[in-house]
């Protein structure tokens, strides 16, 4: 019985697969094509491909007017019909943004909803009862299998003028859910078609339809924040008359500004602030304040301009009792970090502990935040003295963590600033002992073999640099005059220039090598101190070789042939340009 209907669906398959003939008429446009096969085969139209689709579907999406008009005057019927998705021909072609098929299939859509309209309330009057909504449903109105009307498929691909036309034949329809709880409007507000908005809020605006519990994404309003989209933002807080609209959450009971604190866009922050700055103290589920999200994000100019308003925010802290400065530690964000610093002043805040006892600096210190910590040892209001629950100070939690897990030079670096404060500091406060750098060093990672190496690399670099600029020094280009001894070309700009570039070369590399020699000396200082200065004065040395390069050539060379001195001026001039074209700005820092 199930292979007999198996059979049977096979048949049924290949009776209604769509002709290849069908098709290719379809993907070109060929009206005269279609006006064949339908004299031919009558039925023709009501054959589909393996994916339901119609030869109306095809050319709505590839936007052949011509021949869907042509298609719908032999089947009206094809206007309705879905695809294996629930699409109708409207909701590919507002899909694609073909605005001629859009406008052909929204007028044919209305004609064919009002005659199945009066169609109903005839049938129900006949039969006593209510016309049937369903019955009465028209293709603007009908969605696909994941609830989207053909505005939905409009909007969420950007084809503002589709969505217009729509809008005009339907207005009511800017504000219908799909299955994700989001209409039209939701998502033209994400997308920044501000000019669909405006025509949506228009329309009367059913408020009490948005239920926080249901959705992720918040209102409109939320979405076109988070997408940075100024211009429908003053839009929807324009039409948002009640001022307890303004102030809706998501589920996560996040408003408005907290989307806007993830993006660094200070004056969409402002516009809000501006309509209503209770926003700014309004808490999500976390018990977290625009300015804990924005810390988080490192969104540093919607941190200052929150501040500006909302000067006293920064003593609000979430449900583990930490505020901004605790965020913009353990997130990793150091702009963030020194934006704090520089807009809030009371000592209190900087140094609030939070329900494990810990300050900012005992979590910079936790989690190895180092540039987070050596910033807020800079500010003379952070107390490093602070005890957290558990007795621990900033410098003896570094301390614990080196019994268990290996330190690397950055964080010895850290331990010796916090021991030296402390030491200034917290003279007469009790702290834990102070382990000694032998007994840290012993853990420190294994970094040692390549920092060897990159000392050794350096130091071979300067040496031979300074060499060969040592030896240029006597062998001046062009030579020297037999009878006074001085360099012949010695009156010449150039050769000024050369001597300044070499001379510039030579004492670079020397005082890189004097540098490098100390280097055993305190080499957790000097791997993030003066490793840094060696590299950056090789680079110049570098530069200064290249100079020397183009103006001895060129001195030498120009009297006799010009155009082969333009040319090494040229190459040696591209020569950085095309370092820092292949490595960036990492050309300026050592490669650690």
């Amino acid at each position: 019985m199930i292979n007999q209907l198996c059979v049977f669906k096979i048949i049924e398959l290949a009776r209604n697969r769509m002709d290849p003939a069908l098709h290719k008429a379809a993907v070109q446009g060929s009206v005269t094509s279609l006006k064949k096969l339908v004299a031919e085969h009558p039925d023709i139209l009501g054959s589909k491909t393996p994916q339901e689709n119609t030869a109306l579907h095809i050319a709505a999406e590839i936007g052949h007017a011509g021949f869907a008009e042509e298609a719908l005057s032999v089947n009206e019927k094809l206007l309705v019909s879905k695809n294996a998705d629930g699409d109708t021909p409207l909701h590919l072609a507002a899909r694609a943004g073909k605005v001629d098929v859009a406008e052909l299939l929204i007028g044919r859509a209305s004609v064919w909803a009002e005659n199945q309209r009066q169609y109903s309330s005839t049938a129900a009057a006949a039969h006593k009862g209510e016309p049937s909504s369903e019955s009465a449903q028209g293709p603007l109105l009908t969605a696909n299998k994941a609830g989207d009307t053909p505005l939905h498929e409009a909007v969420k691909h950007g084809r503002s003028a589709v969505a217009l036309k729509l809008l005009a034949a339907e207005p009511s329809r800017g504000h219908a859910l799909n299955v994700k709880k989001q209409s039209p409007l939701h998502i033209a507000a994400r997308e920044g078609l501000a000019d669909v908005v405006e025509k949506i809020v228009r329309q009367p605006w059913v408020h009490e339809k948005f239920v926080p519990s249901d959705s992720v994404s918040g209102t409109a309003l939320h979405q076109a924040v988070l997408g940075g989209h100024t211009r429908v933002v003053e839009i929807l807080l324009h039409a948002t008359t009640p001022e307890d609209q303004i102030a809706l959450t998501d589920s996560s009971e996040n408003n408005a500004l907290h989307y806007a604190a993830q993006k660094n866009n200070a004056r969409v922050v402002k516009l809000l602030l501006n309509r209503k700055v209770d926003l700014g103290y309004k808490r999500n589920r976390d018990l977290q304040s625009p300015l804990h999200v924005a810390a988080y994000y490192g969104s540093t100019e919607d941190m200052a301009e929150l501040l500006k308003q909302c000067p006293d925010v920064a003593e609000m802290v979430d449900s583990a009792g930490r505020n901004a400065f605790h965020v913009a530690v353990t997130s990793g964000k150091v702009d963030a970090l020194r934006c704090l610093l520089k807009h809030v002043r009371p000592e209190e805040i900087v140094n609030r502990v939070d329900h494990a006892g810990n300050t900012p600096l005992h979590l910079a210190a936790t989690m190895s935040r180092i540039q987070s910590a050596l910033l807020l040892l800079k500010d003379r209001r952070v107390n490093p003295c602070v005890l957290n629950r558990d007795g621990q100070s900033a410098r003896s939690l570094i301390e614990k963590r080196a019994h268990t897990d290996e330190m690397d030079t950055y964080e010895m670096y850290l331990w010796k600033k916090l021991k030296r404060h402390e030491a200034s500091r917290c003279k007469k406060e009790q702290l834990p002992p102070v382990a000694t750098y032998q007994s840290l060093r012993s853990r420190r990672a294994g970094h040692d073999e390549y920092y060897e190496l990159s000392v050794g690399t350096y130091t071979l670099v300067a040496t031979l640099i300074a060499t060969v600029s040592f030896a240029a020094t006597f062998t001046m280009p062009g030579g020297y005059s037999q009878t006074e001894g001085t360099a012949i070309h010695g009156h010449k700009p150039a050769f000024k220039i050369f001597v300044i570039s070499n001379t510039v070369a030579m004492c670079s590399s020397i005082v890189v090598v004097f540098c490098f020699i100390w280097a055993w000396r305190d080499p957790v200082k000097f791997k993030l101190d003066q490793l840094m200065w060696g590299h950056r004065l090789t680079v110049v040395a570098c530069l200064a070789m290249v100079v020397s390069l183009m103006t001895a050539v060129y001195i030498t060379v120009a009297p006799t042939a010009m155009w082969p001195a333009y040319v090494v001026i040229v190459i040696g001039a591209s020569t950085p340009a095309v370092v820092f074209l292949i490595l960036g700005k990492e050309a300026l820092y050592v490669p650690l």
